[in-house]
């Protein structure tokens, strides 16, 4: 079995790829990050010698680096690693694959260019062609398409722990894709590997064809997939971060204020329309700063300092948006939600709501319907239990101006806090 990916040549693998490994508990992911950083050659032989355990190499040890995860031997917060080859840089997230830590796992996901979903084959009744895939599985490869991560590569893990490796590995893809076609999810690639014995991972393994499968190993996958793009096609929307108040007139306009945060969609330039969200005044760009203080235009995905033609009532929280885009602030939101806390949603209740830098309060008016991860079926619901994935309406005490996720991610995602313990509750997409 071979598996296709989009053409290189049309890829730019020229900006760091930032990825994660998700999946079920125990699945290997810690493992797997571990043998990409040994075999790419990209840990240090005092490190790699701190992680011997009775002789052995305990690779999952490169990335677990909780005293707690040590004594468990589980991942519990995402743990985030850099290596490169001499064709990529990569910036690597271990999320954990307890159920109770998912919120770990939206996370790093809601910044991931890719995510590889480990799928331990041990696990699986593999013998059998109707296989049914573990829940977290379904969980996290859900989560992926609602967060929208461009790139979701299947890698079949263990293999070499299973009678027969090549039965485990048509069966397992199969169910794989049958899933992934069910639920709409995008799938670059299916690979099987093995991250103890290093087969398929970063080298090729040991037997020709193992598994069926001739395609490249993951780590050639991965070098060639694309970073998210940024959103330059849409208006420009900018979120204010911080306030330089006293700013010398060496480097901006006549000393003004200068806005700084990164520019949402869009792009921003000097004689723009643009107004301010909530007030709803307006002005006109008198010059951008880039994050090194250089005169220039900025592009969607990067960092910018932003000096009006006259001094506004602006201060962090609050959005520049280009004045004619045509976007209506709203209070009242429809979105789906993926419920992270501890405790059971309901309708009435009331948490922070943050949507850029700005916060503002948010009543859930209802819930419409909870999604089965099993079956896929959006069922009537009265409340979300923790890790849940559902839809939901909420009215918010201030208007925002928000665009649909599936077009905008920093315009279309907010947080839900819990007004008491501050924990994070939520991710909202907006639909």
């Amino acid at each position: 079995m071979n598996t296709t990916i989009s053409s290189p040549a049309a890829i730019d693998t020229s900006a760091a790829l930032r990825l994660i490994t998700c999946g079920s508990v125990d699945d290997g992911k810690s493992t797997l990050i571990g043998r990409l950083l040994v075999d790419s050659k990209a840990v240090l032989q005092d490190h790699l010698a701190g992680v011997q355990r009775q002789g052995q190499t305990d690779l999952a040890l490169l990335t677990d680096g909780l005293s707690a995860e040590r004594e468990q031997g589980i991942t519990i917060d995402v743990a985030y690693r850099y290596f490169n080859t001499e064709t990529r840089k990569f910036i690597i997230g271990d999320a954990p694959g307890h159920e109770q830590y998912t919120r770990n796992m939206v996370t790093a996901a809601s910044s991931a260019d890719a995510a590889v979903v480990l799928v331990d084959a041990s696990k699986l009744q593999w013998q059998d062609a109707g296989l049914k895939l573990l829940p977290q599985t379904r969980r996290h490869s859900l989560l992926l398409k609602l967060l929208r991560v461009p790139s979701v590569v299947f890698a079949i893990n263990k293999l070499d722990a299973v009678a027969d490796s090549r039965l485990a590995f048509e069966h397992i893809s199969a169910a794989l894709q049958a899933f992934a076609a069910e639920a709409q999810i995008p799938v670059t690639a299916t690979v099987p590997v093995s991250a103890l014995m290093g087969w398929n991972v970063v080298d090729a393994a040991a037997e020709a064809n193992w598994c069926g499968y001739s395609g490249p190993t993951l780590l050639q996958i991965l070098e060639d997939l694309p970073v998210t793009p940024a959103d330059t096609d849409l208006p420009f929307a900018f979120a204010v971060q911080w306030v330089e108040k006293f700013a010398s007139s060496a480097d901006t306009a006549k000393g003004r204020r200068t806005f700084w945060g990164r520019v949402a969609t869009g792009m921003v330039q000097p004689g723009q329309q643009v107004r301010v969200m909530p007030n709803g005044q307006t002005a006109t760009v008198a010059q951008v700063l880039s994050h090194v203080r250089n005169p220039q235009a900025v592009m969607a995905g990067h960092s910018a300092g932003i000096v009006l033609d006259r001094e506004l009532d602006v201060s962090r929280g609050d959005w520049l948006l280009a004045q004619d885009d045509g976007l209506q602030a709203s209070r009242d939101i429809q979105a789906t939600v993926a419920w992270m806390d501890d405790e059971t949603l309901v309708p009435g209740r009331v948490y922070w709501a943050l949507h850029g830098h700005r916060w503002v309060k948010a009543k859930i008016k209802r819930i419409v319907h909870r999604l089965d991860i099993h079956t896929l079926a959006e069922e009537d619901a009265t409340q979300l239990e923790p890790n849940a994935i559902g839809h939901i309406e909420l009215t918010l005490q201030e208007p925002l101006v928000t665009l649909p996720f599936a077009q905008s991610r920093a315009l279309g995602s907010l947080v839900l806090v819990d007004t008491a313990s501050h924990k994070t509750s939520g991710a909202l997409l907006v639909n």
